[in-house]
């Protein structure tokens, strides 16, 4: 039965205050996950390591240490996902070594987080107000064939004569991130679902 889940998860920069905030958005997009942690007395942590190589790092110290808790891994792909399993993904992106892991939890933002920002149009619209660009976010029914390079260029465009300024990775994405409809993004982005969908049902049997 489990009684933990530890979400490693890439994002934050170097700075306290950066991980501060990617984690304090992970957990209000997770919000009803996160509820039913609450109600079955399961504990919850989300804990932003930084690079990506940082999160695979987090992780699998986790997994040594932490044997008991239901570890996770979520990190970008940074490039088109061919692979069906995520472990095999990174192994040959990254070149990352996952002997013994294929059995582990590992999901992927494709191709970064900004795909998900940008699978909740209203909410865009909504958090940068006057001056924001609908027309310059991609609108596909499919944001993970977004091409990873035209994401942040694309926010960057829609939200340059917005009062908040232009998308910052750093600055807004927590921010949007914790106002995002994860309904709205897991319509959009498959490995998406399938993370809710998994720790649901995880929750739901313990």
């Amino acid at each position: 039965m489990t009684r933990e889940i530890r979400i490693y998860v890439e994002g934050g920069g170097d700075a306290k205050e950066g991980k501060l905030a990617v984690r304090n958005g992970f957990n209000d997009y997770f919000r009803a996950l996160r509820q039913l942690a609450r109600q079955k007395k399961i504990r919850w942590r989300v804990i932003a390591c930084g690079s990506r190589g940082e999160a695979f790092r987090g992780f699998r110290i986790a997994l040594r240490d932490q044997p008991d808790a239901h570890n996770v891994l979520l990190v970008d792909s940074e490039a088109p996902v061919v692979a069906q399993d995520p472990w095999q993904h990174l192994a040959a992106r990254d070149g990352w070594e996952i002997t013994g892991l294929l059995n582990r939890p590992c999901y992927m933002m494709v191709q970064a987080l900004e795909a998900w920002i940008i699978a909740d149009r209203e909410t865009l619209q909504s958090y940068y107000g006057q001056g924001f660009k609908l027309n310059a976010i991609p609108k596909h029914h499919n944001v993970e064939h977004i091409e990873r390079d035209s994401l942040e260029p694309a926010l960057k465009a829609a939200t340059r004569l917005t009062s908040k300024g232009e998308y910052h990775k750093i600055r807004h994405g927590p921010k949007l991130l914790a106002l995002l409809s994860s309904e709205e993004v897991c319509r959009k982005a498959k490995h998406c679902r399938r993370l809710f969908e998994d720790l649901n049902s995880v929750l739901e049997s313990s």
